[in-house]
């Protein structure tokens, strides 16, 4: 089968596509047959090895498509169902294996490309404003990157929980995206001092969360924007990694909590999977959530497709795919 291997960490030149052997599922897991594959961040991490993924190794844990052989010991899962999981071993490739119990079968209103948007980020955005800083009316988050896959979802879950909706983006065009998903205000990092406009608009109070997946950019500041006893949820680092931090600096700025939270920690059950991916396409399929697709790319382009995530472009879910539409 065709698939993307990594042979060395680097830049998405690394990305090589090639010929390698169809994985065979093992106890508890399911082969698929991969229609269409999620792009995230942690594949670019994965690439250039700050996370330290052994070599070889074919890149990817989003996908969603077709059930095509199941290990022993599965039940739950035949030939032929449609799904979607993000912890496929190897997403990048016509078929890849996944643990049963972190797949999830479609409703039948459910494409596999929307799917592939919205499951790992999905989830993602569920966890934030549900569990590691559970939202509540009348509260105020900051959502940075607003406009971008996670972000899009975040501002639409939040605005949920009945909380007002601060964004940060870096053009007019990502600004409009974001106040279409429901933000209530949005900030042009670029022209302006995101703390001191968080500040004005929240007439000197801050906010009690800043949902924060940009890191070494906005760190800093978005302390700055938190209220007294306020959370900084630090998800990700497009920017770059946060340096070490003297937790002095959380006491000077008001008794602030951090946290560096990872989808893993958040699924832990079958249960809570099931939960969250439940409540993301139900509401999916009842149009009370949207996802955005903003470039589709065939495998063979991956590189290309990292190239334009890894520089801010995204607007949106960013998929790979290996089906017509």
């Amino acid at each position: 089968m065709k698939a993307i291997r990594v042979h060395e960490y680097g830049q998405e030149d690394k990305l090589t596509y090639e010929q390698i052997p169809v994985p065979i599922p093992g106890p508890g897991q399911v082969r698929v047959k991969v229609e269409a594959i999620g792009l995230n961040f942690v594949d670019i991490y994965n690439r250039k090895g700050l996370y330290g993924q052994p070599l070889p190794f074919t890149p990817g844990t989003e996908c969603a498509g077709v059930v095509d052989a199941v290990g022993e010991g599965v039940s739950d899962f035949a030939p032929g169902d449609r799904v979607a999981t993000e912890r496929a071993i190897g997403s990048y490739a016509e078929l890849t294996v996944a643990p049963a119990i972190g797949l999830y079968r479609l409703p039948e209103d459910i494409s596999a490309r929307q799917a592939a948007a919205a499951m790992l980020q999905g989830l993602t955005a569920h966890y934030l404003t549900s569990s590691t800083y559970p939202l509540k009316r009348g509260e105020t988050a900051l959502v940075h990157a607003a406009a971008g896959g996670v972000g899009l979802l975040l501002v639409q879950m939040a605005k949920r929980t009945g909380a007002r909706v601060i964004g940060t983006v870096s053009t007019e065009e990502k600004a409009v995206l974001a106040g279409s998903a429901g933000a209530d205000d949005v900030i042009l990092y670029q022209n302006i001092d995101f703390a001191r406009e968080t500040r004005r608009l929240t007439d000197g109070r801050g906010v009690e969360v800043v949902y924060d997946s940009v890191g070494q950019a906005t760190f800093d500041k978005s302390l700055d924007c938190l209220k007294p006893r306020g959370y900084l949820v630090l998800f990700g680092q497009s920017s770059g990694p946060v340096p070490p931090v003297d937790p002095q600096i959380l006491n000077r700025k008001g008794s602030l909590f951090l946290t560096r939270p990872t989808l893993g920690s958040y699924t832990l059950t079958r249960e809570e999977f099931m939960w969250r991916a439940n409540d993301i396409f139900g509401w999916l399929a009842a149009g009370e959530l949207s996802v955005r697709i903003d470039r589709i790319f065939p495998l063979a382009e991956a590189a290309a497709a990292h190239r334009y995530l890894e520089n801010r472009q995204s607007k949106g879910k960013i998929l790979l795919t290996l089906s017509t539409p």
